[in-house]
């Protein structure tokens, strides 16, 4: 299977899936006349001169809050090719052998994986976050230098092409094949994507791959970009200020922005040093990293010099709209303030000294170790700083059900069990046992992916209607975050226990004895992309179809004195454009009284109806299990018909419980499954799945869990078969779904509420 044209099918298939949502939304909106009615007829496409004027406006605008989507609209679409990287690697890690990828494929795809995700997502969508709400934050009218800021950003599109120019010119060269002679396609087809690691360690990053001179200088060129916006968010913090706006109430994600871009400014240049030290050694004979020359190990000192302050500048960013966005939602202003401000002070000082915590295989001389070794468990002391403080703050809070407070909830989790096995690793002998281990992918991954995005997610259901003027689905932005937190624990959890069971990693083959294991963190992973693209849909409907905002208090932040300078722009905003005066809050309540509410006056008139209402539930869940069980083996039948379904799958079903490989008992276990657990769950997240009736939320269900599905039963299907299979399999599932939802409500069960949902 070729890798490339996968890869940019899977990438096409997510662009053409969101310009197609885009189309519908905008075709389904009806926009209210001036008489006060709706508009009906044909409506008016936008002209070329239309689409050219607002172009040119984009390319050169200067406004901080437009750059700031750019930033974020850049970082997601590197967020999905590095997704789409990161899928790919978990679907050939399905099987021990490397039977869908080669190994030099798998190599490709985690290194590119690895820089993608790093270099050019995370630190873009957090400095566009920067750009859209710092000024606002701080009550400054643009950034310090906005020309200079534009600058920053349209360098970060060319160097994104230079160090994936490898797949696009493989692409290229592959289509151009078709038509034109191969002899005359050499120059294109010369080009590789690196498979040298994402840490491109000498070396294997001087073996003769003329892409990796490409990847080596888009990775300086974001390097400027990156120290470009670095010194603009100084510059900004520290001149442009309003006056009434001092370093004792300066907001927490100001401070994080602060700190961060002062490592900018340290580690960046270091890195941009190292990578032009590399280019010379490849291309004029230098031999700064050769082994006859300074050596291999003097690269590994430069590059985690910048590496581990690199972590610390995706990382506090993130922290910074934990401290900010919690409280919003817990009803309770952020406890120890002062002490963040300083924890997040002294992780920008000790991330500079912890850098060969990464080389304690190395030989490194043991007394340098030790000295290493304090310094990285010493870090640890600002980051629990931080989780306490944020635990407080939601001590005794009044906590909402809210996608943000999940995210939230589920980030404070998994950065705990990150952070602590940290720890573990900050010891040299555990680290030299576990280095080369999955349980240091484990490690990074929870904290990298436990912590950091999710705030992403946070931030963007938190200001969404700030910057759309619309509301979001908040039952699929419940659904979605739980999912969220769900696949990120399973998966990365998973290879913590591949870890601790000494799995090496990097490696594309791996003994069978690993296979469940990897298949646990392969469905985790995929319910990971399955949120994503709920995510991405939510993002994109709702701007066209939300309600809108009729308040600039969404979120009731004046009821406990929360309401910050962002929302008061925006309050500015709605009162100058559409006349929308400002709302005054009902109450207003300290913020560290929890709100009462009225409860029942005994625990048995508590348990008594939400009893009645499980059974009756659970009864008519097991019903519309059992119809949708039976018409799903029907279409499942079909499958094995056409020969690419093994039926022989429900025997091996069976030893999963310890029963003998059985056919019947294999399909019994299935039909339990079908009438007993699936049910349950879909009551369970029904009342977050999208659409007002029942049957559409059992499609939406019956296709999330056709993944699971997929990975259980899939014997080694390919070509034609595979589709096939992934076809059927979905058709099964989505028959199962309308029986289950069908049976469901004409029984009485459980139905979704309101689309407004929880808040």
């Amino acid at each position: 299977m070729n890798r490339a044209l996968t890869e940019v099918s899977l990438f096409a298939v997510v662009v053409i899936g969101c310009l197609l949502t885009i189309v519908l939304a905008r075709r389904a909106r009806d926009e209210p006349s001036p008489d006060g009615g709706y508009a009906t007829g044909h409506r008016r496409e936008l002209s070329l001169a239309e689409a050219k004027a607002a172009a040119i406006r984009w390319a050169t605008t200067t406004n901080h809050r437009e750059i700031g989507l750019l930033y974020i609209a850049f970082g997601t679409v590197a967020a999905i090719w590095g997704g789409i990287d990161a899928m790919m690697i978990r679907t050939h890690l399905l099987t021990p052998e490397a039977n869908l990828w080669t190994e030099q494929t798998y190599n490709e795809l985690f290194t590119m994986h690895g820089l993608t995700m790093l270099i050019f997502f995370v630190t873009p969508v957090f400095f566009g976050i920067g750009n859209y709400f710092l000024p606002l934050l701080i009550g400054a009218d643009d950034m310090a230098f906005p020309r200079l800021n534009a600058i920053g950003f349209w360098l970060l599109p060319p160097s994104l092409l230079l160090a994936r120019l490898g797949i696009v010119a493989e692409v290229t060269g592959a289509v151009l094949a078709v038509v034109v002679p191969g002899e005359w396609l050499s120059v294109l087809l010369a080009f590789q994507e690196p498979a040298i690691g994402w840490t491109m360690y000498p070396p294997l990053s001087l073996a003769p791959n003329p892409q990796t001179n490409f990847l080596l200088l888009g990775l300086h060129l974001s390097g400027i970009a990156t120290t470009i916006g670095g010194i603009n968010f100084i510059a900004t913090v520290v001149y442009e200020r309003d006056e009434s706006i001092g370093w004792a109430n300066l907001d927490i994600f100001s401070w994080n922005m602060l700190i961060t871009s002062a490592i900018v400014i340290f580690a960046f240049p270091l890195l941009g040093t190292a990578l032009l030290m590399l280019l010379l050694d490849r291309n004029f004979g230098t031999t700064f990293f050769a082994v006859e020359g300074g050596g291999p190990i003097l690269w590994q000192h430069l590059l985690w010099f910048w590496g581990h302050p690199e972590v610390y500048i995706i990382f506090l960013p993130a922290t910074g709209l934990m401290s900010l966005i919690l409280p919003k939602f817990v009803g309770r202003k952020l406890f120890g303030f002062k002490f963040i401000v300083y924890s997040t002070i002294a992780i920008g000082v000790l991330s500079f000294g912890v850098w060969a915590h990464h080389m304690f295989v190395t030989g490194v001389d043991p007394r340098i170790r030790a000295s290493f070794m304090a310094t990285s468990i010493a870090i640890a002391v600002p980051s629990a700083i931080k989780v306490f403080n944020w635990i407080t703050t939601m001590w005794n809070g009044d906590v909402r059900l809210a996608a943000p407070t999940i995210l939230c909830v589920g980030s404070v989790g998994l950065f705990i069990v990150g952070g602590v096995t940290g720890i573990f690793l900050a010891v040299i002998p555990v680290d030299i046992i576990y280095h080369g281990t999955y349980y240091v992918v484990g490690h990074f991954h929870l904290i990298i992916m436990g912590i950091i995005p999710f705030m992403m997610f946070a931030a963007s259901y938190y200001w969404y209607p700030l910057i759309t003027g619309r509301m979001y689905d908040r039952r699929l932005a419940i659904f979605q975050s739980s999912l969220l937190v769900i696949g990120s624990g399973l998966t990365f959890m998973t290879l913590m226990a591949l870890g601790f069971l000494e799995h090496p990693r990097r490696y594309a083959t791996y003994p069978a004895e690993y296979s469940g294991l990897h298949v646990v963190a392969t469905v985790g992973s995929f319910i990971i992309g399955i949120s994503v693209l709920m995510w991405l849909y939510n993002m994109l409907w709702s701007y066209f179809q939300g309600s809108r905002v009729e308040t600039a208090d969404p979120w009731e932040l004046k009821a406990t004195q929360q309401f910050t300078p962002e929302w008061q722009w925006f309050e500015d905003r709605l009162e100058r454009k559409h006349g929308i005066p400002p709302s005054e809050p009902e109450e207003v309540r300290p913020s560290y009284v929890p709100a009462q509410e009225e409860r029942p006056p005994s625990l048995y008139g508590r348990i008594v109806p939400v009893a009645r209402r499980a059974l009756s539930d659970a009864g008519a869940g097991a019903a519309g299990g059992f119809v949708g069980t039976v018409l799903m083996t029907g279409a499942l039948l079909v499958a094995v018909a056409l020969g690419v379904f093994d039926l022989e799958s429900f025997a091996n079903l069976a030893t999963l419980v310890g029963l003998p490989a059985n056919l019947a008992l294999g399909y019994g276990l299935f039909l339990f499954a079908g009438m007993t657990v699936w049910p349950l769950l879909f009551l369970s997240l029904g009342e977050y799945l999208p659409g007002e009736l029942t049957f559409i939320t059992g499609l939406w269900y019956a296709t999330v869990i056709a993944s699971g599905f997929v990975i259980a039963f899939y014997t080694g299907q390919t070509g034609l078969e595979l589709v096939t299979y992934l076809v059927f399999a979905l058709l099964a599932h989505w028959i199962y779904g309308l029986g289950l939802a069908g049976m469901i409500t004409y029984l009485g069960g459980r139905r979704p509420t309101s689309p407004e949902g929880p808040r």
